[in-house]
């Protein structure tokens, strides 16, 4: 797990405060081309892209190109920092020693996980989202309960779906059988209209997960396995259309979602001494 997230080129590190700290004193203009070529020479593609914007700009233009151009990068670096982060604590719970472990580390198709989970790094907009990325990748490095085809589709769930979509897993998991009204008020959601958009919300993060084949209706089975078909039932003749909060049929995982629980939810421990907040630069 080294060749494909090593470069020469480390631009994490740059301290662009350091480099722009003399901005009020020479200007944004001079700074800021001093500052872009810093940039460029570590990063090349961003050497052409600064060397572009001093070519095609001038004055008051460049001084914006060049105020826009930091705030972006800036912006990559934290990234980069998060990246490296969650690496770090992925290592940190792997035994390292155990040849399998070390096997598959280095494995192709493990790496093709790695690259997948940080090329789709912007759906992980936010620290919990990252902990699953997180315990996905050490679960498929420490276990092989699902084939690496099951954890690379997990992986774009993260993009797929938002967190009050794993809440809503998280809950199903927790108690098997529960319905709709009580999952809401599990998660401690207020009480809202049948016609709110938060009911409609609702009902489309649950129809996301139904025919995302994550959580069905609980259906009877025998001891095979095989679903019972269900008897059918005479309507109310009510009239109502069934709520969003419905407290009558019963959810539960399945199997695909119990084993996306197990990878994205399931903390193994860390191995070694390990701080997260410590500066990794």
């Amino acid at each position: 797990m080294t060749d494909e997230f090593e470069s020469g080129n480390d631009f994490s590190n740059i301290d662009l405060d350091k480099e722009f700290s003399d901005v009020e004193t020479k200007g944004i203009s001079k700074a800021g081309q001093a500052g872009l070529s810093v940039v460029g020479g570590a990063v090349p593609f961003l050497g052409g892209l600064s060397s572009w914007i001093a070519g095609e700009w001038s004055g008051k233009e460049q001084e914006r190109a060049n105020t826009a151009f930091l705030a972006w990068f800036k912006m990559l670096q934290a990234e980069m920092r998060e990246k490296q982060r969650v690496l770090a604590e992925v290592l940190a719970r792997l035994d390292l020693g155990n040849d399998d472990v070390a096997e598959r580390v280095e494995s192709p198709e493990y790496k093709s996980l790695m690259r997948k989970a940080f090329r789709n790094w912007s759906g992980a907009e936010s620290e919990k989202k990252q902990r699953i990325v997180r315990n996905i990748l050490a679960n498929a490095a420490a276990a092989n309960t699902s084939s690496d085809d099951v954890v690379s589709m997990f992986l774009d769930w993260i993009n797929t779906y938002s967190e009050f979509h794993f809440e809503v897993i998280s809950a199903i998991y927790n108690t098997t059988g529960i319905t709709r009204g009580e999952i809401w008020r599990e998660l401690g959601r207020p009480e809202v209209r049948e016609d709110s958009a938060d009911a409609d919300l609702y009902k489309l993060l649950i129809r996301d997960l139904s025919t995302g084949s994550i959580i069905r209706q609980h259906r009877e089975t025998d001891y095979a396995g095989n679903f019972i078909k269900k008897k059918p039932t005479r309507g109310s003749g009510g009239g109502q259309i069934k709520s969003a909060f419905d407290d009558l049929e019963q959810y539960e995982l399945t199997g695909l979602g119990r084993e996306f629980v197990h990878y994205a939810m399931n903390e193994l421990v860390t191995r070694v001494g390990f701080d997260p907040n410590q500066d990794l630069d």
